[in-house]
C-alpha cells in the first residue's frame, strides 16, 4: 500500500514539480483510480488500471490494423481521422462534371502542343472529391511524414526517463499512446484541410501522385469559381490548362519529382520537436482521459508549436532550394499559360490575377504544410521565376526555355531569379553548390534502394 504523495505524478514524471495531493487525486480519478477509506492507494490497483487502459486502447486500435513498429503510428487510424473530418465538413458547390473536365483537358492539350516541348501524358483526366484526393496522395504523405514520426518517437523517449520505479514504467506506454495519437489526429486534421482547399492533384506544386495525372477536385473548383466574373467553362479550361501543363512537365522531367520530394524529406529530417509543446500536449491529453476525442483536442492545442523554432543553416539552404524549385515549376506554368491562353481566352488575364492573389494569401495549403512538417514556404519568387522563363522564351524561343529542364544543372538558381535578362543572355550567375548537390544525390540514391 502507498500514500498519495508516494505516487509519481504526471508532472513529476515529465520533470516538473510534485503537485499537491488534491491535484494528484483528481488526476488519478480521471482513470478511475481512487484511494480507499483510509486515504491510501493500492499499487496493484494503479498498475492494473493502467494496464486496463492500454488494453482498451489496443482493442480500439485493433480494427485499424497494425501500427508502425518503430514509431507506434497507425496510418489507418490517421486515414480514419481524415475521413471523419471530411464527413463533418460543410458541403459546398458541386463543382464540375467529368465530361467538362475531359473536354477542357483535350482543348488544353491542343493549345499546349503548340506552346511547350513536353508530350501529352497517357492517363485520362479525372474529377475527384476531397476524399479521393486523400486516397490518391496518402502514400506520398506517409513518405514525407516519416521523418516527423521518427523525431516524435525520439522526443517521446526523452520524455520518459529510464528508471526501476514501476510507476513511471507503467506510464510509459500510456505516454507513447498519447503522443502518437495526438500526432495522428494532427496529421488527419491537416490532410482534411488540404483536401478541402486544393483545386487539383498538383496544386501544391509537388508530385503527390505515383504517376502524372490531371485531376481537378470538383467541390473545390466550385468554391474557387464563386464570385468570379468569368464563365464556368472558361474557369474549367483555365484550371485544366494549368494542371495539364504542370503534369506534362512532371511526366517529361524524370529528376524533378524525386528531387522535390527529397528536398521536403531532407528538410523534415532536420526538424526537432519542441519538448515543452509535446509535454503540454501529452499531459493535456492524459488529463482529459486519453480518449480518441481528446487526441483531437490535444493536437489542436499544439498544432502551431510542436516543431522547434530552431532552423539550422543546412535547413535554410534546403528551404531556399525547395522554394526556388517550386517557384520555377509554378513560374513556368504561369509563363506557359499566359503564352497559350492570352490570345485565345479573354478571361485569362483576370483568372491569372486570381491565381496570383490566391497564391500570395497562402491560406489552408501553406498552414497545413507548416503543421504537418514544420515547412513554411513563401511564394515570393514565383513572379521572378515566371519573368526568368519569359525572358528566356523571348530571347531564344519556348524550346530553349523548356530544354533547361533536361538536367538540374541547367536550371536557374535563386541568384538567377534576381536577373532574368542576365540568365536569358548568359546562363547561371553562380556556380552549383557541389557539396550540397552531392549530398542530395546520395539521399535520392538511398531512397531508391
Amino acid at each position: 500500500m502507498m500514500r498519495n504523495n508516494d505516487f509519481v505524478s504526471d508532472n513529476e514524471f515529465f520533470g516538473g514539480e510534485l503537485p499537491d495531493d488534491e491535484r494528484l487525486r483528481k488526476f488519478l480519478e480521471r482513470f478511475g483510480i481512487v484511494p480507499g477509506a483510509d486515504g491510501q492507494l493500492d499499487a496493484n490497483q494503479v498498475l492494473g488500471r493502467l494496464e486496463g487502459l492500454m488494453r482498451q486502447f489496443s482493442t480500439q486500435m485493433a480494427g485499424f490494423g497494425p501500427s508502425d513498429k518503430d514509431s507506434g503510428m497507425n496510418w489507418a487510424f490517421v486515414r480514419s481521422i481524415t475521413d471523419a473530418a471530411l464527413r463533418d465538413a460543410s458541403g459546398g458547390a458541386s463543382g464540375v462534371s467529368l465530361t467538362a473536365v475531359r473536354d477542357a483537358v483535350a482543348l488544353a492539350d491542343l493549345w499546349l502542343d503548340d506552346g511547350i516541348a513536353f508530350p501529352r501524358i497517357a492517363t485520362s483526366a479525372q474529377v475527384w472529391d476531397p476524399s479521393t484526393w486523400v486516397d490518391q496522395t496518402f502514400p506520398t504523405w506517409q513518405q514525407l511524414l516519416a521523418p516527423v514520426v521518427t523525431h516524435l518517437s525520439t522526443a517521446m523517449q526523452d520524455l520518459m526517463p529510464v528508471t526501476d520505479d514501476p510507476m513511471p514504467a507503467a506510464m510509459r506506454p500510456l505516454v507513447r499512446m498519447a503522443a502518437t495519437g495526438m500526432l495522428a489526429s494532427q496529421v488527419g486534421q491537416s490532410l482534411s484541410g488540404l483536401a478541402r482547399a486544393v483545386i487539383s492533384a498538383g496544386d501544391l506544386g509537388l508530385p503527390l501522385t505515383p504517376q502524372p495525372l490531371v485531376a481537378l477536385v470538383g467541390p473545390n473548383v466550385g468554391a474557387f469559381s464563386e464570385g468570379l466574373d468569368a464563365s464556368s467553362g472558361d474557369i474549367v479550361v483555365f484550371l485544366s490548362l494549368r494542371e495539364t501543363a504542370r503534369q506534362r512537365l512532371f511526366g517529361a522531367t524524370p529528376w524533378l519529382g524525386p528531387q522535390l520530394l527529397a528536398l521536403v524529406t531532407h528538410y523534415a529530417s532536420g526538424i526537432t520537436i519542441d519538448p515543452s509543446a509535446l509535454q503540454d500536449a501529452v499531459q493535456g491529453q492524459l488529463d482529459g482521459g486519453a480518449s480518441m476525442i481528446d487526441m483531437e483536442r490535444a493536437s489542436q492545442l499544439v498544432a502551431h508549436s510542436l516543431f522547434s523554432p530552431v532552423v539550422t543553416p543546412e535547413q535554410r539552404e534546403i528551404l531556399t532550394r525547395l522554394e526556388t524549385l517550386l517557384a520555377l515549376v509554378e513560374g513556368w506554368v504561369d509563363d506557359v499559360v499566359e503564352q497559350v491562353a492570352r490570345p485565345r481566352m479573354p478571361a485569362a488575364v483576370t483568372l491569372m490575377e486570381v491565381v496570383r492573389r490566391r497564391r500570395a494569401a497562402g491560406g489552408a495549403e501553406r498552414e497545413a504544410l507548416r503543421t504537418l512538417i514544420g515547412l513554411e514556404l513563401q511564394p515570393r519568387r514565383v513572379r521572378d521565376a515566371a519573368n526568368t522563363w519569359a525572358a528566356t522564351r523571348s530571347a531564344h524561343g519556348a524550346a530553349t526555355r523548356d530544354a533547361a529542364w533536361s538536367h538540374p544543372d541547367h536550371m536557374p538558381t535563386s541568384a538567377d531569379l534576381n536577373d532574368p535578362l542576365g540568365f536569358a543572355d548568359h546562363g547561371h550567375a553562380n556556380a552549383v553548390d557541389d557539396d550540397f548537390d552531392a549530398a542530395l544525390e546520395q539521399l535520392l540514391n538511398d531512397e531508391g534502394e
